[in-house]
């Protein structure tokens, strides 16, 4: 049996890229009925792609006709794209219809001045999402309702976790939740190079590694305590561990990791006032 979101009918998304079809893929997962998702794609190749994944889902390039009746509209494209494709579907957009948007940088205020009168949401997901692991933040403008918050917190949930919170909080997730799995892989990197330059195989390494990081994070999910409790487990008074963690504090993790969100939310901060 399809599931029905609340006061739904048709979804249309604008964007066939790696989120666009991340949430399509999410929804169809998740036993929405595919004939009521519509999807925008301008490449005629993603286009087949998108067909051959997900049949039964209406695709085009038009996404004038695309939006047309829609009761949700979810703007994937990139942020450089939003202002021209919004402007060209602005006019087929119902005007009951919810907007979400989830393109880095645009705001609120943006979105309201490309489809006036429509309730809008703006969303900050991240890459986790592609597996259905994502962590998103929302922002309701004045016009969207309840229904329309649970609405995008039924899509978006289908990827992952949804938290609402106000647009001046937007950037700081921006920097924390957006940036941080790149922060996160980088950690990997540093990891396997370690294992690496210490001897080990790089294919043994890589099994450990991934491995290592997966399973910290499955018992941290699973564990009544948190990440201090348990680091405190691993690190016994004089060994290994606790030698581990001493050079990482010398050399300033914490420090490191509190500047990098610090700075990718001040340049949050800037790309939205530029654009």
């Amino acid at each position: 049996m399809a599931v029905t979101l609340a006061g739904m009918k048709r979804i249309a998304i604008l964007g066939g890229g790696r989120m666009g079809e991340a949430l399509l893929m999410g929804l169809l997962n998740g036993g929405y009925e595919a004939s009521a998702i519509s999807i925008a794609e301008q490449h005629l190749e993603r286009c087949k792609e998108i067909e051959k994944n997900a049949p039964g889902v209406t695709v085009g390039a038009d996404a004038s006709r695309i939006v047309a009746g829609a009761d949700l509209v979810i703007v994937a494209v990139k942020p450089n794209d939003v202002a021209s494709v919004l402007e060209g579907a602005r006019d087929s957009i119902s005007t009951s219809a919810c907007i979400l948007s989830i393109a880095a940088g645009i705001t609120i205020a943006d979105l309201e001045s490309l489809v006036p009168g429509r309730a809008v949401i703006r969303a900050m997901p991240n890459t986790p999402a592609l597996v259905g692991r994502g962590a998103t933040a929302i922002v309701l403008s004045v016009l969207a309702t309840d229904e329309d918050a649970e609405m995008a917190e039924q899509v978006l949930g289908y990827v992952g976790i949804v938290e609402r919170v106000t647009e001046d909080l937007i950037d700081a997730v921006t920097g924390l939740s957006g940036s941080g799995p790149a922060y996160i892989f980088l950690v990997i990197e540093a990891l396997v190079d370690a294992g690496i330059q210490n001897g080990l195989p790089r294919e043994l390494v890589e099994r450990l590694v991934e491995q290592t990081v997966a399973g910290s994070i499955e018992l941290l999910m699973a564990s009544s305590e948190g990440p201090i409790e348990l680091r405190a487990q691993v690190t016994s008074p004089g060994g290994t561990t606790a030698e581990g963690i001493r050079a990482l504090e010398e050399h300033g993790l914490r420090a490191a990791i509190t500047d990098a969100v610090t700075k990718a939310k001040l340049r949050s901060i800037e790309l939205g006032r530029r654009d």
